[in-house]
């Protein structure tokens, strides 16, 4: 796979890493085809916008960063953290402290309402609710307000709203709690303009509020004005 990294801003030596990444490798079950990855160096409090066609390994790169999936080879350190040599259950716990995720596929609970999927990460993990600027509750209000979704849809379950409204409930819940690490898949697919804007707004003034690193993975090359790096992957052969 043929990679293409651009506008790389080099860390300086006090910078610490949000993310660092070496000779990265990974090989889903069953197949032979084998994706590499370039290094990535992050430091804390920088974005990075991830693009690529279908098949270059955009959300198998996000998968691996939020320990998900394990690589065949490489190293992958979080916040000084060697996620690699974690065990299952311990990456699960990291990603539940420290990253807020946005699945392309949003991974709500159907049975829980707006509100209660927002406020999962706080219930999970003792540091996002400790890291709660405001009572979870409020913090959720207010996410969800920004993000346009009106109070009389806070306690629908997830499966009466659109598929806009979902994914927009799904970056709620990815930014309660204030984590170290945004990984977002994705998440302005189903958006209008409008919303999209307000979504990349509020994404990246919380993260530069909080100091926290964003990965956005998205086709909408418009979008990567927004951010200090930029990595392209190029499909394979």
């Amino acid at each position: 796979m043929n990679t293409e990294q651009e506008a790389l801003k080099m860390p300086r030596l006090d910078q610490p890493l949000a993310i660092q990444t070496c000779n990265l490798a990974f090989r889903w079950p069953g197949q032979t085809a084998v994706l590499h990855f370039p290094d990535i160096a992050l430091p804390q409090g920088q974005h990075l916008f991830l693009h690529g066609p279908s098949g270059s390994g955009k959300s198998s790169l996000l998968g691996l960063l939020a320990g998900m999936q394990r690589p065949i080879s490489g190293s992958i350190k979080l916040l000084g953290c060697h996620l690699d040599t974690l065990s299952a259950s311990a990456r699960d716990r990291f990603r539940a402290d420290h990253a807020g995720v946005i699945f392309q596929q949003f991974n709500l609970v159907p049975y829980l309402s707006a509100m209660a999927n927002t406020l999962l990460p706080c219930r999970l993990s003792r540091l996002r609710k400790e890291r709660s600027t405001t009572a979870p509750e409020q913090a959720a209000e207010t996410l969800l307000t920004h993000l346009g979704i009106t109070r009389d849809h806070w306690y629908r379950y997830v499966g009466q709203l659109s598929i806009g409204q979902q994914q927009r409930v799904a970056a709620a819940r990815a930014l309660i709690g204030a984590p170290e690490l945004i990984l977002a898949d994705e998440p302005t697919s189903a958006l209008d303009t409008d919303n999209r804007d307000r979504f990349l707004d509020l994404l990246l003034d919380l993260a530069r509020e909080r100091n926290s690193s964003v990965v956005f993975v998205s086709h909408d090359q418009a979008l990567a004005r927004h951010f200090d790096q930029r990595l392209n992957l190029e499909a394979r052969p």
